[in-house]
């Protein structure tokens, strides 16, 4: 052999050695220090497990947490989803101890032609390590932290059997979407347990982890299939399936299920997960708690499709000329400028819809708006908006409770008082008439301004404030005549659960989300306690319902009414806010409170002349419709026995008489004390009574908040 040939085959060997040694050294030194993980904490190491929401019934709803997984021991887990996961990632894993040895020769070769780190030579055991421990073992592509996830890799293979190495790497991989294990990724994809999978949708899963994002079938499905066949075909070759067999799942559809965790109810989950992270803390996202809530499914989907329907229907000129862009070219624009989702704020119209037993305050329906992808802010639990004429029942239950009957009498005549800037504040009733001397009755189910305001200022703005916080209403409200009519913004929740002093005569009870609170194991962790609180008399609890039916009977919702058909016994109010910038109806039966707002976030006029019967009326009516289609009826309030009847006029309140028309008079119901005793003062048919002299005190600067009148203030959307 020639000098040179035999220096240079030295040089090549002396290098090697040396590379050898550093490579022993580096070894036997990359995890002193501490700087590796130990690995005895897998021997109880469970990873970390979502919260599970489940309905009333029982039935799933949604997973909560950054990582959403269910654990499925190794038995479970049929031998095609194994496959499909050893050949994909580490077909030799029955083979090595921890490192592929012919892998890392490979990526080696392959590094080197391409001059960079171009293939790696991740076993499942150093995938499982690095998800394990991801901390200390980082992302980052250097030989040093490779040495170390390779040297803890062959410490877990001298510890652990194959079988439950595979098993916590099966229910520890990231699958995309926030899906980590098979069994999660099978339920958010499939719609089944990962134990009924078949070949090809085995196959789907096992192509997700080379890059969960980009292969995820539900945002990019042509990529999925191609790489999920690419997977079959490795099967095939493998000789882990036939080749008849990999051309039918070749061929196999892709077919996910309808939806995924979460996107049920979105606005009443997330509602539920702050409930939840303000009790628990991080617990929710570690621990796999299973809570129940008081979701109805069916009435959640029932409110949901009611609400859309009537946004849809306003937006396409059903109530009249709509003068805003729709949702659907607002969407359409986005898309096809390819720009980002509204955020917190959108420039379409807007919807929540609220639906509660008043029995127990259990919340059985949510949503919170229109569209959770674009906007998450709820607009049900954190918005503040003005109620507009559904405050009013307060205002009446203030005066009932006082002792004025319904047949008490109000004037419908101009009101005109000072303002905090010198100006003059002149509310007008809807149609810009004014009627005169009427009954408490008329008034509520005509929704008139004037004498809302009237017996506000009679009953005393203290009392009507002092009312609403009974009602359940936490939010400021000031102390002006402008209250009396709904200037003061409340959260929708919270007016909506106010309406349950009414449909449980007299009884007001908290929204309640959750039933109960379990650990892992089925052991109770938190039960919340039902919250009732005596706010009216049944006396005056009936006398409110009677005359809140007349609402739907004959007043400013009859028409939504009397189109759907809608004929159980029920009682509500509707209500719109200054320039229709809100339109509200909140009504209820004997089991259920529903209300239904719509509006834009950031407040502007819906359309000319919006109305609450005319807007959002029709979506209540339609959505109990569909919810006693599945429920039976409900019953009727039962009228206390203690209450009297007397025929009276509908323009005085006095007892009816030969002298006064016929027509005027009607039968009302009295609480014993409260009945009229003088009779009504003879009148000709079509007659008007004398106007009510204005008994109110005077009134001092300032009388109404800043922005009550025409324009309304500012709020958050």
């Amino acid at each position: 052999m020639k000098k040179p040939v035999r220096y240079a085959l030295i040089a090549l060997a002396s290098l090697a050695a040396a590379s050898l040694a550093v490579v022993a050294l580096s070894w036997m030194l990359v995890c002193s220090g501490n700087r590796c993980p130990s690995i005895s904490v897998l021997e109880k190491y469970r990873p970390r497990q979502t919260s599970k929401l489940f309905a009333a019934d029982g039935r799933f709803v949604a997973e909560l947490g950054l990582e959403r997984r269910t654990l499925v021991p190794i038995a479970q887990i049929p031998k095609v989803v194994k496959s499909a996961f050893i050949i994909t990632e580490d077909r030799r894993f029955y083979e090595h101890n921890g490192i592929d040895f012919v892998g890392v020769f490979r990526a080696g070769l392959a590094n080197v032609r391409r001059a960079g780190f171009a293939q790696g030579f991740s076993t499942i055991t150093m995938q499982l390590a690095r998800n394990v421990f991801p901390q200390q073992l980082t992302r980052e592509k250097t030989p040093l932290r490779k040495l170390r996830e390779a040297k803890v890799a062959r410490a877990i293979e001298a510890t652990y059997s194959k079988d439950h190495i595979l098993e916590l790497y099966l229910n520890q991989i990231n699958l995309g979407g926030g899906a980590y294990g098979v069994e999660t990724a099978s339920q958010r994809y499939f719609g089944k347990p990962v134990r009924d999978l078949n070949l090809a949708e085995a196959a789907t899963l096992a192509a997700l982890p080379k890059a969960p994002g980009r292969y995820n079938p539900r945002r990019f499905p042509e990529r999925a299939i191609q790489r999920r066949n690419t997977v079959l075909e490795l099967m095939r070759r493998e000789g882990a399936i036939s080749d008849a067999d990999a051309s039918l799942a070749k061929a196999y559809p892709l077919r996910l299920a309808h939806g995924a965790s979460g996107d049920v109810a979105p606005y009443f989950v997330e509602w539920v997960r702050q409930t939840l992270e303000a009790k628990f803390g991080e617990r929710i996202y570690q621990e796999g708690l299973r809570v129940y809530t008081t979701l109805d499914l069916e009435l959640q989907g029932a409110a949901e499709r009611a609400l859309e329907r009537q946004l849809k229907a306003v937006e396409g000129g059903a109530a009249g000329a709509f003068p805003h862009r729709t949702y659907e070219e607002i969407m359409a624009a986005l898309a096809a400028a390819d720009a980002p989702a509204p955020g917190t704020v959108t420039p379409y119209l807007q919807g929540a819809f609220i639906v509660l037993d008043p029995r127990n305050g259990a919340v059985r329906a949510l949503v919170g708006g229109r569209d959770y992808d674009d906007s998450k802010f709820n607009r049900a639990t954190q918005a503040l908006r003005q109620p507009g004429s559904t405050f009013k029942p307060i205002v009446y239950a203030t005066a009932i409770q006082s002792g004025r009957p319904p047949s008490y009498v109000l004037d419908d005549a101009p009101v005109e008082l000072p303002q905090i800037a010198g100006d003059t504040w002149q509310p007008r009733n809807y149609d810009l008439k004014f009627e005169g001397p009427m009954v408490m009755r008329r008034a509520l189910y005509q929704s008139r301004n004037m004498p809302a305001i009237r017996l506000g200022m009679e009953l005393g703005e203290q009392s009507v404030v002092d009312m609403a916080r009974k009602f359940g209403l936490t939010t400021p409200i000031p102390e002006y005549p402008s209250i009396h009519i709904g200037s003061a913004d409340v959260i929708p929740l919270q007016l909506v659960a106010a309406y349950s002093t009414f449909a449980n005569l007299g009884w007001r009870v908290a929204p309640l989300a959750i039933l109960r609170v379990e650990d892992a194991k089925g052991n109770e962790l938190w039960k919340p306690e039902i919250t009732r609180e005596p706010v009216l008399a049944p006396e005056e609890a009936w006398l409110m319902v009677d005359m809140m039916k007349d609402v739907l009977r004959r007043g400013s919702a009859a028409g939504a009414v009397a189109n759907s058909g809608f004929n159980l016994p029920a009682g509500g109010k509707t209500g719109t806010t200054n320039d229709y910038t809100d339109v509200w109806f909140i009504g209820y039966t004997a089991d259920l409170v529903a209300g239904v707002w719509m509006g834009f976030d950031k407040p502007q006029k819906i359309m000319p002349n919006a109305q609450g019967g005319r807007l959002a009326a029709p979506a209540w009516t339609q959505f109990m419709i569909e919810a006693y289609q599945r429920k039976p009826a409900p019953p009727d309030w039962p009228r206390p026995a203690s209450l009297v009847s007397r025929q009276v006029d509908d323009f005085t309140g006095l007892l009816a008489n030969p002298g006064c028309p016929t027509t005027d008079a009607y039968f009302e119901w009295f609480i014993p004390g409260t009945q009229p005793i003088a009779e009504c003062p003879p009148r000709e048919i079509g007659a008007r009574p004398t106007p009510l002299p204005d008994t109110r005190p005077p009134r001092k600067t300032p009388n109404t908040p800043p922005g009550a009148s025409s324009a309304a203030p500012a709020r958050k959307p």
